[in-house]
């Protein structure tokens, strides 16, 4: 069973959206190599253990460059699968670097990648996705 959904952008998203008041309002920057990057500094809010920034909250941004890159490349697309890899712990208070590039496209489906880096270039964390084109 599959219900009818309309992709609509209110500016309410929580990663980008300006007018959602506890959202992270990222911006972003489209490279001409068509890839889109953005930086954040997490805060204390953003913790899950004592200093260290929930994983969660570095996965909900590595989805959000490559799923936004998407729609900004004219693709109304989902994420239908995200694989995440964690390779060092963020500490709040930390500017971290996020990319995020299309690397296929087959029919509705776009793979993808991200990565985050920290301020010396060394890699927090990266993504892959799998990306279906709404109808």
């Amino acid at each position: 069973m599959s219900a009818q959904i309309e992709l609509a952008d209110d500016r309410w998203c929580f990663a980008c959206g300006e007018k959602n008041p506890i959202g992270l309002k990222l911006s972003f920057t489209l490279g001409p190599d068509r890839t889109l990057r953005a930086a954040f500094t997490f805060g204390k809010e953003h913790q899950g253990y004592a200093g260290i920034v929930h994983g969660g909250l570095v996965g909900l941004i590595l989805d959000e460059v490559m799923l936004n890159l998407a729609w900004r490349l004219g693709h109304h697309a989902v994420t239908a699968g995200l694989e995440l890899r964690y390779r060092k712990p963020v500490r709040v208070g930390e500017r971290i670097f996020f990319a995020g590039r299309i690397t296929g496209e087959k029919g509705r489906l776009l793979t993808a990648e991200a990565d985050a880096r920290d301020g010396e270039g060394a890699v927090v964390a990266t993504a892959t996705a799998k990306c279906l084109v709404m109808k």
